[in-house]
């Protein structure tokens, strides 16, 4: 009797096994077809892609990946847009410095794109050089909106407040602009002279937040400009993304209190006390990604005494193309001078 119930209990687990096998071997059978079918797939749909990237491309057979097929593909197309706005800035410089080519191509966006921004440092009691540039090449009224929507230049003389907010001096400068409209009035800035280079550095960021130009120039309020020049010699540097242009100098670091340019922080241009190549401060010019530059860094920007040398310190140790431009050294003796003090 126990030999037979054993025998019994014996088969029982045999066919158990058994049966546990044959459901293995379905279920095996049954992933095989499933991942055979998604490869096949897979395989099916990288077929298709590769062959309408080959259509597009028309390279035919390849043995790039499917990821490097797009990026190639990509950077075809942005060749061929750079190809013609090359070839529309080559007819925009034939026809001169003002063209469409400062205009928004996308007809959903208004903003112009200008050619550059002038910010003319003044300060209180100096009405008569403002008039006098006024007259001599900056323009108003009619004749300013004209230099603005067909030469693409926008001039704006460049003030801060008093150090008593509201006072004659204030009011006289609102008055002021009141009438001709072409002022901007920095706010946060107080007028002082050793206050100079931190209100040329709040020109660039206010001027690089409110028009989108190619260029930026700073110009002292005794400077006489020709505009058509200056039109001319920027629209030679339109393929250079981040140009510094200017009268280019170095010199002596005045140390004693009572020089002239005196440099209070003259320790830090070492032993040799030898300033840094840098633009003349009468006038000089940034491309728009510099004027960038010193909006986002704003914080960390440093000033010396005087705002030319500051604006030189800001760009050393980035990616910079110095321009010595020899018809911004403005001076009667310059050949060709497009610049002139008085």
């Amino acid at each position: 009797m126990q030999g037979r119930g054993s025998s019994h209990r014996l088969s029982g687990s045999s066919f158990a096994s058994r049966v546990s096998a044959l459901l293995l071997a379905m279920f095996a059978t049954m992933a095989t077809v499933y991942v055979a079918g998604r490869l096949w797939q897979d395989a099916e749909s990288r077929e298709y892609l590769l062959g309408e990237i080959h259509k597009k491309t028309g390279q035919g057979q390849s043995s790039l990946s499917v990821d490097d097929t797009l990026k190639l593909t990509t950077c075809r197309e942005h060749h061929k847009k750079l190809s013609a706005l090359q070839i529309e800035l080559a007819a925009a410089r034939e026809e001169g410095f003002t063209s469409k080519y400062f205009s928004e191509n996308d007809s959903t966006h208004t903003k112009k794109k200008f050619l550059a921004v002038i910010g003319i440092l003044t300060t209180f009691g100096r009405k008569k050089n403002r008039d006098a540039i006024r007259k001599a090449w900056m323009s108003t009224g009619v004749a300013s909106k004209k230099l603005e929507e067909e030469k693409r230049i926008i001039v704006r003389f460049v003030i801060g407040k008093s150090a008593n907010h509201g006072d004659n001096l204030d009011r006289e400068i609102e008055s002021e602009n009141r009438q001709s409209n072409d002022f901007i009035i920095l706010d946060d800035h107080v007028e002082a002279p050793e206050q100079h280079p931190k209100k040329s550095k709040l020109f660039f960021i206010h001027a690089v937040e409110n028009w989108d130009a190619e260029f930026y120039a700073k110009v002292n309020d005794d400077v006489y400009i020709n505009i058509d020049g200056l039109g001319a010699m920027l629209s030679t540097h339109f393929d250079k993304p981040q140009v510094y242009i200017g009268c280019m100098k170095s010199g002596e670091v005045f140390s004693q209190p009572t020089d002239k340019w005196y440099e209070p922080d003259w320790w830090n241009f070492g032993d040799g006390k030898s300033y840094f190549r840098h633009a003349s401060g009468e006038i000089y010019v940034i491309s728009h990604a510099l004027a960038q530059f010193i909006s986002i860094n704003r914080s960390m920007l440093r000033t010396y005494a005087h705002d030319d040398v500051s604006a030189g310190s800001w760009f050393i140790g980035i990616d910079v193309m110095y321009i010595d431009e020899r018809k911004l050294c403005c001076s009667p003796l310059s050949t060709g001078a497009i610049c002139a003090t008085v």
